[in-house]
């Protein structure tokens, strides 16, 4: 067999650490509980990160994710289960003996310490000679970019820059691994995503690995390089941010990622390769290109994201997935415009289009009658 030499050629090593089969997780959590009283936080949760990831615990208030991390920084202790950090079992250790760093949400920067004595407060309690400490917080100054600024007190910078200063006052002690809670959310949009590719960025020249906690779909789809879906105390879906996304394995992570679509229906053909759900809110059959393996007659609902539905004036031909309605509601978003679409039987359909053009003549508008269809590839079944 030969290769042209534009083809890139995929091994083992290439390939992401999680999708290696022999890789050794980093990080190992088995049958983790905790309970406080009769309330249990976390249940049986079982999870593997490796070494120089980037994961994101994703999931509301209350979900389990915030005592997790704090379990993994030695806060709490597990009621059952084990923690495990590189090969050596932590589910007891105290924080101190950890080789675990944690940036709170607050940052919790000392107020009368300048930039350069808050970073080197951890150093200086090791006992570290000053020349060593001097060396590490000017390199970690230099990565933040803040060395310009080493000499400030925190009231005197931003909210990004405090940020910062929390996250080089974590990373200066070298540990293998760092717990960030919720660590972007004091900070307004705009700077929020300028900060997350800045994050990103030292993760990859330090190579630590990361565990990150947010509420934030969106920080946790640009962030990770996996993530796992935390709801009422454990994880219901563990996967990268494109398979996160395309594929949910069930109606909760399908609406928590993002916007979806959800027609409920009934199972009528179910092919290796194909099956057909009978859907009472659009009086017709959904068509999709992948088979269910599922009871006769079973419940389901399809999820459809708005961006792969088509909506137009015209109604489509040679497709087999089609519906049509009214236009309700209108939204202009600068880069994409959001449509909601009323059908006959009163359920709206989201759609979004991009704006590709500055000026695209006769717009959609409120009470215009549409089409909408989309690709039979383009649903998701989900059986829970």
């Amino acid at each position: 067999m030969s290769v042209s030499s534009g083809s890139p050629i995929i091994t083992p090593q290439t390939l992401p650490t999680w999708r290696q089969k022999e890789a050794e997780p980093f990080v190992r959590i088995e049958q983790i509980n905790k309970q406080f009283g009769d309330f249990t936080a976390v249940n049986d949760v079982s999870l593997d990160i490796y070494k120089n990831e980037l994961f994101c615990l994703l999931g509301g208030s209350g979900s389990g994710k915030s005592t997790l991390l704090r379990m993994l920084a030695g806060f709490e202790s597990p009621t059952s289960g084990r923690i495990i950090i590189d090969g050596v079992d932590m589910s007891h250790v105290p924080p101190w003996e950890r080789p675990v760093n944690m940036m709170f949400q607050s940052y919790a920067l000392f107020p009368h310490l300048s930039v350069e004595a808050n970073v080197a407060f951890g150093l200086k309690r090791e006992g570290l000679p000053n020349h060593e400490v001097k060396k590490r917080v000017a390199e970690m100054l230099d990565m933040v970019q803040l060395g310009h600024l080493a000499r400030r007190k925190p009231h005197m910078l931003s909210g990004g820059q405090r940020q910062r200063v929390a996250l080089a006052r974590s990373l200066v002690k070298q540990p293998k691994l760092l717990l960030l809670d919720e660590p972007l959310g004091a900070l307004d949009k705009k700077l929020r995503e300028e900060t997350q590719f800045e994050l990103m960025r030292i993760q990859d020249e330090l190579g630590i690995t990361f565990v990150v906690v947010t509420h934030d779909q969106e920080e946790a789809m640009t962030l990770a390089t996996r993530i796992g879906v935390m709801n009422n105390g454990v994880i219901v879906q563990t996967a990268e941010p494109h398979e996160m996304y395309e594929y949910p394995t069930n109606r909760f992570v399908a609406e928590f990622i993002g916007n979806v679509n959800l027609f409920d229906g009934t199972v009528v053909t179910d092919e290796r390769d194909s099956a057909t759900i009978h859907c009472a809110d659009i009086d017709s059959l959904i068509y999709v290109d992948h088979g269910i393996s599922c009871a006769p007659n079973q419940n389901v609902s399809v999820a459809i994201r708005p961006e792969k539905i088509r909506i137009s004036r015209e109604a489509p031909t040679e497709v087999n997935n089609h519906v049509s309605g009214i236009i309700s509601e209108v939204a202009y978003m600068g880069s994409q415009s959001i449509f909601k679409v009323r059908l006959s039987s009163s359920k709206e359909v989201r759609v979004t289009q991009p704006n590709a053009q500055r000026d695209s003549g006769d717009r959609l508008t409120w009470d215009d009658k549409v089409h909408l269809s989309w690709d039979a590839d383009s649903s998701v079944v989900l059986t829970s």
